[in-house]
């Protein structure tokens, strides 16, 4: 029976009201012994088993997915492992980073997503087979043996909970919302770096469109919708949330309505997960306007404070004194790297000729050389271990 369901070939009957029915008849058909099958068994406690026996195969197929676009993140860092860029936080310029940092911290995200989708597998791993409506039954049955012949690591320890609980589906769908969050945040970031304005990178073709009245428009489609799609994978958790509220123990005929938002959370999130995994493959960078963005000197600014922090004053006055040079060189319409000696040395005698060797870009990622810090040796050293680690 399974294997003809397997091929497409087993004929299902809507009079018989659902899959376990249409099986067992079909069983009957077979041997007389079918008629026992439903021995001791609710359709509750079926379709809870049912939902977590999915849950558990689904969640093994998107820890794969997902560490597959881990790797096409990986294989793009270690391509363009030495493409600078800025960094930003209110969407203006903060610090300079390499791009192979900027990538690796959505792997850094996708890695926390795997442990939560771990987790709600987990939660899922508990056999209801035996608790029957909501009370178990009078019969003698091996519940432990059924649970071993299923492959689930425990068997419910209460009937009721057993048959109404559905925690495990709202932490598979608030882990999938997450990451489909993170997914929006990574196509957010794709979708600016592809603009006129940034023209940091290229999407390839196959995963662009044009527009249907302007000829020279290649709009990031792939990523703009996937960012559109995160709505529909967070509401329905709110959806499952607020079917969930207010149901009296055991079973409410409300829970049929878990189905719809579990199912599509699943299939919308692996569509994500693959497209963009496809698409992170063609996307090629442009060295010159990432290097042109990222070597403005007050990106800089920063690291003159820094300097002037190791020569001992504290880091509040450091803070100010840069301030005031930024706001000295912005008056005289000059960069921050230009401002004459006098300006500076006005401002603080502590500020020397030597200060200005802080605005070399190179020796400015070389420096940033703390553990998770972008300096292009750590940015390497993660990459490498990222790459061992998802083989």
């Amino acid at each position: 029976i399974g294997d003809l369901i397997d091929q497409g070939r087993f004929v299902f009957s809507t009079e018989l009201e659902d899959i376990h029915m249409n099986i067992e008849k079909a069983l009957t058909e077979r041997t007389p012994a079918g008629a026992k099958l439903h021995t001791g068994r609710s359709r509750n406690d079926q379709i809870a088993t049912d939902l977590r026996l999915w849950l558990k195969h689904e969640v093994a197929r998107d820890l794969e997915a997902v560490s597959a676009l881990q790797r096409a993140l990986v294989d793009w860092a270690a391509r363009e492992e030495d493409i600078v860029l800025p960094g930003y936080t209110h969407l203006q310029r903060g610090q300079p980073v390499l791009l192979g940092h900027h990538l690796l911290a959505y792997v850094e995200m996708l890695e926390r997503d795997k442990g939560r989708f771990t987790d709600a597998a987990q939660r899922a791993d508990v056999c209801p087979l035996g608790s029957g409506a909501l009370a178990g039954s009078t019969l003698p049955l091996d519940r432990k043996l059924v649970a071993d012949l299923l492959g689930f690591g425990a068997v419910s320890e209460n009937s009721m909970d057993a048959i109404s609980d559905r925690d495990f589906v709202v932490e598979y769908c608030a882990a999938s919302a997450l990451l489909a969050v993170h997914l929006s945040r990574l196509s957010e970031d794709l979708i600016l770096w592809n603009s006129s304005e940034f023209g940091f990178i290229t999407i390839g073709d196959a995963y662009t469109t044009g527009s249907s009245l302007m000829p020279q428009k290649k709009n990031p489609d792939v990523a703009e919708l996937t960012r559109g799609k995160t709505g529909r994978v967070v509401g329905n958790l709110v959806s499952l949330l607020t079917t969930l509220k207010s149901l009296p123990m055991t079973y409410n005929r409300d829970l049929q309505e878990d189905k719809e938002r579990l199912f599509d959370t699943a299939d919308t999130v692996a569509a994500c997960l693959t497209i963009t995994a496809e698409m992170l493959g063609t996307i090629k960078s442009n060295p010159q306007r990432c290097f042109s963005a990222a070597e403005d000197p007050l990106l800089l600014a920063t690291d003159l404070a820094d300097w002037l922090v190791q020569g001992g004053m504290p880091f509040r006055e450091a803070h100010h004194v840069v301030g005031q040079c930024v706001a000295a060189a912005e008056a005289q319409g000059l960069t921050l790297d230009r401002l004459p000696l006098a300006e500076m040395q006005r401002i603080s005698k502590a500020l020397t000729e030597e200060a200005r060797e802080v605005f070399a870009l190179d020796r400015a990622l070389d420096a940033r050389d703390l553990p998770g810090a972008p300096s292009p040796k750590r940015v390497r050293a993660q990459v490498r271990k990222w790459q061992r680690r998802l083989g």
